[in-house]
């Protein structure tokens, strides 16, 4: 297995509800006119709270300077497995369960804070910039490690990780923080770039306008507001829940052939923040364990898990479960 180091140097950043107006222009060229720019990592995620915002230094630029925009103190460096050669965007996807005990519960381990991209193509791991040396330390054993240069891969050079590292004991980890499951059901899809100024009106309302009074009634029954578009290397991938798909023309977005349907587990009751290590891995290992596939998207101030619509009983009971036997 290798894992790859992409050579983006990233910001996360919040950008608040009430702020978003200002930043629409900057957005919608990032989004929809990446000819025009010379960002290659955008990813764009509304919750209830707030727009979480990663982008590259080169996407940054694009934003205006404003009290609405939070970002986190540091640099981020997405890390990605890929299996069997090829990069990240072309490769099968691996799921964050498939590397819940390889990538996540080692990092955590070590005490390194991830912060987790999935989409419809592959997981990005983003870790600070800082922490790469003991990032790379800790996982040489497992992988080949790679850096991306101006496209290529190659051989990563040794950081000099600190001297005397000491393999942690590993405990049982529990899950500490609230999980609530939203009623809504979600697609993970993508569409052919090629299309998307087809879509682009309609992919503006959906991100920017469609915070009205009756997304706000649906949210008193169960309903949350969850909207992620990433465009990545000329990749794109959405994830939405079912009515908005609904809004799309017919085979404009890309469908598995099981048609596959996702339900929420959101991780958090109060905003997370960046230093605590390990929460990925909480809700990730008991996945790994059940072989229970799911995506997985951090935001600025919560934790979003997708699994099989099916699986949703039996996941928030095995996550429960371990929350209250530790």
């Amino acid at each position: 297995m290798e894992l790859h180091i992409l050579e983006h140097s990233l910001k996360v950043a919040s950008i608040a509800k009430e702020g978003i107006q200002i930043c629409t222009h900057g957005l919608v060229k990032l989004a929809f006119l990446a000819s025009r720019t010379s960002c290659k990592f955008f990813s764009l995620t509304e919750t209830p709270e707030d727009y979480t915002l990663i982008v590259d230094e080169e996407g940054f630029k694009e934003l205006p300077q404003s009290e609405h925009i939070s970002v986190a103190d540091a640099t981020w460096v997405a890390l990605n497995v890929v299996s069997g050669g090829g990069n990240a965007s072309n490769s099968q996807p691996i799921g964050v369960t498939k590397i819940a005990k390889s990538v996540i519960a080692p990092l955590a381990d070590h005490n390194i804070s991830v912060f987790m991209l999935s989409t419809y193509q592959t997981d990005f791991i983003l870790v600070r910039e800082r922490d790469l040396p003991m990032v790379m330390h800790t996982l040489s054993s497992e992988f080949t490690l790679l850096r991306v240069v101006n496209g290529e891969t190659v051989a990563a050079p040794h950081l000099g990780a600190t001297n005397g590292l000491v393999k942690p004991k590993l405990a049982p980890r529990a899950v500490i923080h609230p999980l609530s499951s939203p009623s809504n059901m979600f697609c993970v899809t993508s569409l052919d770039p090629d299309t998307l100024p087809s879509v682009a009106t309609l992919l503006m309302d959906v991100m920017f306008y469609s915070g009205g009074s009756k997304e706000a009634s649906s949210e008193d029954s169960g309903h949350i507001r969850f909207f992620s578009f990433s465009l990545i290397e000329g990749y794109v991938s959405l994830v939405m829940d079912e009515q908005t798909t609904q809004r799309f023309p017919n085979n404009v977005l890309f469908t598995s052939a099981s048609g596959e349907l996702w339900k929420m587990v959101r991780i958090g009751g109060q905003p997370l923040g960046f230093d605590e290590c390990g929460i990925v891995a909480q809700i990730s290992e008991p996945l790994a364990t059940a072989d229970i596939p799911a995506y997985y998207i951090s935001t600025f101030k919560f934790d979003h898990a997708l699994v099989p619509e099916e699986n949703i009983q039996s996941v928030i009971g095995a996550l429960r479960t371990k929350s209250t036997a530790e």
